[in-house]
């Protein structure tokens, strides 16, 4: 089986286009056909829709879809072990959490685009623990995480802590809490407006009020901060966001923060991956920094300083 001809069928999939799979491969289109004809030849198959505009696989082309997918990063990972200090390319896999996804992934993505123009990003957006197990299954390359302060990276990862992230209690003006800072036990009779579960800032509000034996009543669970915080400022709970969130949403005039004398609340963020192809140190390295760079910039805590 040749290899050209699973990577003419990955592109067809991936543009839903002959034409369009051709002019990225740099084949004419007659050229392309045959080489997706070859591979269905070889396998005894169709793998293609080719009355459906665009183009889609056919139930068998999608399962050869995703293992010509894995072979062809085995290919590429086996090219960089003999010359680990050649031209990144193929796929950087990368996840982490909406929030960083908001506010960090901009300028990193930009500089990867422009250093190592050969090297396909593919980001995906999770909550923290479901990435470090897609990289305990080698799922992912990286991933960048929000922790509570008592996470412990697994001993078969590389992680790097690297920066703590504060969070500020907030409610609505209409509201009519006290100016006076107020407890977590006062805080536990109202409801709250979070991220879903996995969600490291709810993780960090849930874990200290069932240490302090209190209750922890969820009003609504939405996806993004601004949604989170319209429904805040429209007085229907509570909620729990960054202060550079804050200070960026619409919703910031009809907020206030409501300060705490027994909840300081933050989570630390990690850069963590698994073992790498000699092709992916240099784009993870560049990624770590630029990282660091970006929330350095945003006005977050450098974990080095935190810790002091």
């Amino acid at each position: 089986m040749n290899t050209r001809d699973l990577e003419a069928f990955v592109a067809v999939v991936e543009s839903g286009s002959m034409v369009r799979a051709a002019e990225k491969l740099h084949l004419t289109q007659p050229g392309l056909t045959r080489r997706v004809q070859n591979l269905e030849s070889t396998l005894g198959t169709e793998l293609l829709d080719r009355q459906s505009k665009p183009l889609k696989p056919t139930a068998a082309g999608n399962e050869v879809y995703a293992l010509a997918r894995t072979v062809l990063r085995a290919v590429d990972d086996l090219l960089s072990v003999a010359s680990p200090e050649s031209e990144p390319a193929g796929e950087l896999r990368i996840g982490m959490p909406p929030f960083l996804a908001e506010v960090a992934l901009e300028k990193p993505v930009d500089l990867l685009r422009s250093v190592f123009p050969r090297l396909t990003l593919r980001v995906t957006a999770g909550w923290s623990p479901g990435l470090v197990q897609s990289l305990e299954r080698a799922s992912l390359d990286a991933a960048i995480v929000l922790m509570p302060s008592d996470f412990s990276p697994p001993e078969t990862l590389h992680a790097t802590p690297l920066a703590f992230v504060p969070t500020v209690v907030v409610a609505a003006h209409s509201l009519g809490l006290s100016n006076k800072p107020t407890t977590l036990a006062e805080l536990s009779k109202r409801e709250w407006i979070l991220n879903q579960d996995g969600c490291g800032m709810r993780s960090a509000l849930r874990r200290a009020l069932e240490a302090a034996g209190l209750p922890f009543n969820v009003a609504v669970e939405a996806f993004g901060s601004d949604l989170q915080l319209s429904l805040v400022a429209r007085g229907i709970g509570i909620g729990l966001v960054t202060p550079d969130l804050l200070e960026r949403s619409v919703h910031r005039s009809a907020l206030r923060i409501v300060e705490t004398t027994d909840f300081h609340a933050g989570i630390d963020v990690w850069f963590i991956h698994g073992s790498l192809p000699g092709r992916l140190m240099r784009p993870v390295d560049l990624l770590r920094q630029s990282l660091n760079e970006v929330l350095t910039a945003s006005g977050m805590a450098m974990y080095e300083e935190r810790a002091r």
